[in-house]
């Protein structure tokens, strides 16, 4: 590391060494904090944990580094910390050079990260985003040595949350065991201890139902398909996707026994499900007196009783407490223990059938109750979508559901509080403990965004308000493995006392993720800092490229002021504004300068000679060209709808073409990387099939989830179509070209004709196509081909450099 870099780090690192900033919120739940501390896994279990981590990342540095499991009065105050010395035996050829310190393992290994990153320049991220880069790493025997007092960095908050209910399937569902201790070794590494645990939940509710006289077939049509789970479980739908075979019963079980074991040795406290109340079919029928409602339509095209309108036994009734006990103290059965937090979201995007306080309050006391009869020392854990996604929440409302619980035993996951915190507007949850998260990413879809600004401050502000009810961190995204930048500075901020200077976290960030720097790179990256990674909108961004997610709608409403002639013939505008006016059609989310950004992407394929062997570089290079690519297209969709209101049958023709050349030339782009590929999505769900016909249902459930995601008929779409689209190479190839040729085609032969457009055609040949494509078996590479630094500089000069 230069010296100007290592002035940053030193900078950087002396806002760590700070007084534990316990809050109010803390005081509440610091009973829980002593159970779970008195029953963590023993100090050796613990350190043996971290050394395997420290041996999968780096197995030939293992011998230079000691770690030792250290009390909690030895932080200095009451929190958790870890401290970093030189080894008192580091003079001795062989001897460990490091000596790592930490409350638990898992501050053990954040203390490795943070000596890897400020001393040895190294940057860890997920294998899809480039993974580690360990070659700055100097060899075996010249650790860099940290300053004579060592280095203490504690947690100004108890805990560092991580996952949303619906990862488990938009990034999860087909994950085996060796993707699971991947996961959880980068758990531990970014310092996470509060991370759910919901796989082969769906076992344990067979074996409860079965005390209820409830049979396994009697839940073919309650639980979701393998990619649908999520939805299932919080009541949304039911039996898509499904039935599940009875593999995956034993098989999801397994896995999960051998997450929990993982996280409880490393002392995380992983969280897991609790009963909000959904309850399959045949429950109505063998208990006819409960008090159970069916619940709306929740996106099903044609309220298709198959899938829509699940049934939700009222927490009031005398079975609600039976059955949330039954769960829980099959849960410890099966486990042998548990960290006493439970997730449980009863009104996530279902709403109450009464908004009367009184019963609200007896709705979450209730919920509540089924936890805490099952175990003694039960926290609720609930996320808190439902205020900023449901007007239904009111202040009363809300009151009386965060009062209904006794105070330190409800905890609110302030979800998308990085855009819209809601702690602020309730005043803090009006007393109640809650966890500030950036939720950022929507469906696993892929886009180069983020508010770096609001992460380096928000939790900061959050904390040191007045009378702050925070108890933690978290990142509550609905899928991983994309905007690496975001995530590395977003896990940073759970021992951050400070707002962070992003600017010069940015120059660290850049020398360690690709081993270097240079003036080219760090130009970039500024460039990005103040665009892409400076949304400030507040819109939701769920990707609605016209590639990814090609408009449903006819063209003759869809209005652009790309070219507006006034009376002398020239346009006044050449801004590309996607406008509908009609809802049918969801504008692509652009809130920055395209020019500036093609700018960044200039100085990236400069940076290549010196750049290109990283693996890092390769896939951010894809990415910007990918996002460049991605937004220059929605300009070109809009000059063809121009072309199409001339009725220029040429050029709707010749512009089409184009369009569907550049759909082709990003998918040789996105085949450059290992992180833009269709195939191991589709192959690791055939893998964990035991059977052809669990293989034909596992790779259908794959392909559905990211093209139609919901049901349809056959001139109607799903409503949720594309909802979880990808930038994958296959996948624009096979699918998102084929779809648009569709369109185009049905454009030209109304211009030609002198005739409407003809939606319905378009609609009906759509959707047997995507029918037919999602039942398809056909084959997609699983390892990148290509040189990323050419094709990007070719489809640079062939698409963008007049933009720039």
């Amino acid at each position: 590391m230069d010296s100007t870099l290592a002035a940053i780090s030193l900078l950087l690192f002396s806002l760590f060494s700070m007084v534990y900033a316990s809050t109010i919120g803390v005081q509440y739940i610091s009973k829980l904090l002593q159970i779970q501390e008195r029953e963590r896994a023993p100090p050796s279990f613990q350190v043996a944990a971290a050394r395997g981590v420290l041996h999968r990342l780096l197995p030939s540095h293992s011998s230079a580094f000691e770690f030792r499991i250290i009390s909690k009065e030895k932080c200095g105050g009451e929190g958790a910390c870890f401290i970093i010395n030189n080894h008192p035996s580091s003079y001795k050829s062989g001897a460990p050079e490091i000596l790592i310190s930490g409350v638990t393992g898992v501050e053990v290994l954040a203390g490795l990260h943070w000596y890897l990153k400020y001393w040895c320049g190294s940057h860890i991220s997920w294998q899809k985003t480039g993974g580690a880069q360990l070659f700055s790493i100097p060899p075996l025997g010249s650790l860099p040595p940290v300053q004579d007092g060592g280095i203490l960095v504690q947690r100004p908050i108890p805990w560092n949350y991580y996952q949303n209910a619906v990862t488990s399937s938009y990034t999860f569902a087909w994950w085996d065991w060796e993707r699971w201790e991947q996961e959880i070794d980068w758990m531990a590494l970014q310092g996470i201890n509060l991370p759910l645990a919901f796989t082969g939940q769906e076992t344990i509710w067979r074996k409860v139902f079965q005390k209820f006289n409830i049979t396994n077939s009697d839940l073919d049509d309650f639980f979701g398909g393998p990619a649908f789970l999520a939805w299932s479980r919080m009541g949304n739908l039911h039996g898509w996707g499904g039935p599940l075979p009875e593999s995956w019963f034993d098989g999801q079980l397994t896995l999960q026994k051998k997450i929990l074991a993982r996280m409880y040795e490393l002392g995380m406290t992983p969280v897991l499900p609790a009963f909000s109340g959904n309850v399959p079919a045949a429950f109505k029928d063998m208990f006819p007196s409960a008090k159970i409602t069916r619940l709306g339509n929740w996106f099903s095209v044609k309220r298709n009783p198959k899938w829509c309108c699940t049934y939700l036994l009222d927490a009031t009734d005398p079975l609600f407490i039976e059955i949330g006990r039954t769960f829980i103290e099959e849960q410890l059965k099966e486990y042998g223990r548990t960290s006493h937090i439970y997730n449980c979201d009863t009104f996530d995007e279902n709403t109450p059938p009464v908004d009367d306080p009184g019963y609200i309050s007896s709705l979450g006391a209730a919920i509540f109750s089924g936890m805490q009869s099952g175990d003694d020392n039960a926290m609720w854990l609930m996320q808190g979508w439902l205020f900023s996604y449901d007007p239904f929440w009111r202040p009363p409302q809300m009151k009386a559901l965060l009062h209904s619980v006794p105070l330190g035993k409800l905890v609110v996951l302030d979800l998308y509080a990085e855009v819209k915190p809601i702690w602020i507007s309730s005043e803090q949850f009006y007393g109640v403990p809650y966890i500030w998260c950036m939720l950022h990413n929507f469906a696993g879809n892929i886009e180069m965004y983020g508010i770096l600004d609001a992460i380096a401050s928000g939790p900061i502000e959050a904390l040191t308000t007045e009378n702050s009810t925070m108890v933690g961190i978290g990142m509550s995204m609905e899928g991983i493995e994309q905007n690496p930048i975001v995530y590395d500075l977003m896990s940073e901020m759970a021992f951050q006392h400070k707002k962070v200077d992003v600017k010069a976290w940015i120059e660290l960030y850049i020398a360690r993720r690709y081993g270097r720097s240079s003036p080219l790179i760090r130009d970039a990256w500024n460039i990005l800092y103040h665009t892409i990674y400076n949304c400030t909108d507040e819109a939701y961004d769920k990707n609605r490229d016209v590639i990814v997610a090609f408009p449903d709608v006819n063209p003759s409403l869809i209005s652009s002021p790309l070219e507006m002639y006034p009376h002398n013939g020239k346009p006044t505008s050449r801004r590309a504004v996607l406008r509908e006016k009609t809802n049918a059609y969801e504008q692509p989310h652009l809130w920055y300068s395209t020019s500036e950004v093609i700018k960044a992407l200039e100085l990236f394929i400069a940076s290549g000679n010196e750049l290109s062997a990283s693996n890092t570089y390769s896939y951010d290079l894809v990415d910007l060209t990918r996002q460049s690519l991605a937004k220059y297209a929605n300009e070109l969709f809009l000059k063809i709808i121009d072309a199409y209101k001339f009725k220029d049958v040429d050029k709707v023709t010749s512009l089409s073409q184009k369009f569907l050349d550049l759909v082709e030339d990003m998918d040789t782009l996105l085949a450059c990387h290992d992180g833009f590929l269709l195939g191991p999505w589709l192959e690791s769900a055939k893998q964990l099939a035991q059977n052809e016909e669990e293989e034909k249902q596992f790779e259908w459930n794959a392909r559905t989830q990211i093209t139609m995601w919901f049901d349809n008929t056959e001139e109607e779409a799903s409503l949720l179509r594309d909802y979880g689209n990808k930038y994958w190479s296959g996948l624009l190839r096979d699918y998102y070209g084929p779809r648009a040729a569709i369109y185009f085609k049905i454009l030209i032969e109304s211009v030609e004709n002198g005739e409407d457009f003809k939606l319905d055609k378009w609609r009906r040949e759509w959707i047997k196509l995507t029918n037919n494509w999602q039942s398809s078996r056909k084959l997609f590479p699983v390892k990148s081909s290509g040189n990323a630094v050419s094709i990007s500089r070719s489809l640079y000069n062939k698409y963008l450099r007049s933009e720039s």
